[in-house]
């Protein structure tokens, strides 16, 4: 057991916690002043929800032994066997205990990031039910695909930090959810307004400097890597925001700041499967166009006419697919010993896995959430009612406003 590990790990731990309500600001400020309390209340009601699915089922899923690549088996339900010393498979210098934790938060803030799309229209008590299953039945699966040695994991499909089981899975999820649930009222005749930009900002600046623990963290020790990942983390960010702000500029005429804080976490998630495996430069280039595409991905909704209301889809679905994919072209054992080169390091197939995983992760989390949607309205509707929706989801599901003029 190594200290500065545990104390590293922990750290990260309490960051990408921290996330989850950085994200709640953040989507809070961009729902109109009717509906922030319940766009909050999301993110911050699954950190309790999932921190307890996780503890009792879903660590064991995710990380315990393997069953037919699919799924993990339940030698960890309860968290039997996750004590103080560390794992014989994970981070192996550290309590297994921290290890899991570490990955707990994870868990918790990938269907946090699903809900921006369904804001200001889903029933609270549908949403806890949906958001129950889908953990159990699409993140921990997946999770276990990749990381815990299921078949994208064995086959060296390069996910660091999660841009297929956290980023591309909320995408594909939210846009299964959206088409199910259809467009908000008066989506496409009235004006929706962001009603508090500073508190969106905020809440982009909390998931900056939490995503260096999700990133940086995932090296799962403090040395080399980790100081990689930490630096390819910043760059990207940085460069997205300004590619994404000139994007804007040039298409709409002048830069906003709604579009600078959207372009740093566009960075951030187009970095995340690539963070320990690219040097500092090559995630300047990754920066660079996941903001660009970002930027057309949330244009996209007005092409196809769905309502994504917080731009889940264009930012966490197209920036992570476009993450995993530069991460086959960009990735090199010169960073990471334990990861593979990619195509511009001679080495196409690595592309080709790459492209793979993007596709059974859009495909299975797509399905799987249109029919847990389907299953889940059956016994209770996920749609509020009209009246209830024009009330707001504050006084409608909670009964409670979130400011007093």
């Amino acid at each position: 057991m190594n200290a500065a590990d545990t104390a590293f790990i922990l750290i990260s731990a309490a960051l990408v916690m921290f996330m989850t309500p950085g994200l709640a600001l953040f989507y809070g400020g961009m729902a109109r002043s009717k509906n922030v309390l319940g766009t909050i209340m999301h993110s911050f009601v699954i950190v309790a929800l999932i921190s307890i699915e996780w503890a009792i089922i879903g660590y064991t899923m995710s990380f315990g032994t393997d069953i037919g690549g699919l799924v993990g088996g339940f030698d960890f339900f309860g968290l039997a066997g996750v004590g103080q010393d560390p794992s014989a498979d994970y981070a192996k210098t550290v309590p297994h205990l921290c290890f899991m934790i570490y990955q707990c938060m994870f868990a918790v803030i990938t269907p946090a990031l699903i809900s921006g799309a369904f804001a200001e229209r889903t029933r609270f008590s549908a949403f806890l039910i949906f958001t129950t299953i889908w953990a159990i039945v699409i993140y921990n699966p997946l999770a276990h695909w990749v990381w815990g040695g299921g078949w994208l994991g064995a086959m060296k499909a390069l996910d660091f930090a999660g841009g297929s089981v956290v980023h591309m899975s909320s995408g594909a999820s939210a846009l299964a959810f959206v088409l199910f649930l259809g467009k908000r009222t008066g989506y496409g005749r009235e004006p929706f307004i962001p009603h508090n930009l500073p508190m969106t900002v905020l809440g982009a600046a909390i998931l900056w400097f939490g995503w260096f623990g999700f990133n940086a963290g995932s090296a799962l020790t403090a040395g080399g890597l980790a100081s990689s990942a930490f630096v390819t983390t910043h760059l990207a960010a940085s460069a997205a925001a300004l590619s994404w702000m000139f994007a804007e500029w040039q298409h709409r005429g002048k830069p906003t700041t709604l579009g600078l804080a959207s372009g740093a976490v566009a960075g951030l998630v187009a970095i995340t499967p690539a963070a320990g495996f690219v040097t500092p430069m090559a995630s300047i280039i990754i920066g660079l166009v996941g903001g660009v595409v970002c930027y057309g991905g949330v244009l996209l909704k007005g092409v196809f006419k769905y309502d994504d209301a917080l731009d889940v889809v264009g930012v966490h679905g197209l920036g992570g697919t476009w993450g995993a994919l530069a991460t086959g072209l960009f990735a090199t054992v010169a960073v990471n010993a334990d990861g593979a080169d990619g195509l511009f390091y001679g080495n196409p197939g690595q592309l080709w896995i790459q492209f793979i995983s993007v596709v059974a992760t859009w495909v299975f989390c797509f399905c799987g959430t249109y029919i847990i949607l389907y299953l889940v309205n059956a016994i209770v509707k996920v749609r509020v009612s009209a009246e209830d929706e024009n009330k707001g989801l504050d006084v409608s599901q909670h009964s409670e406003t979130g400011y007093q003029y």
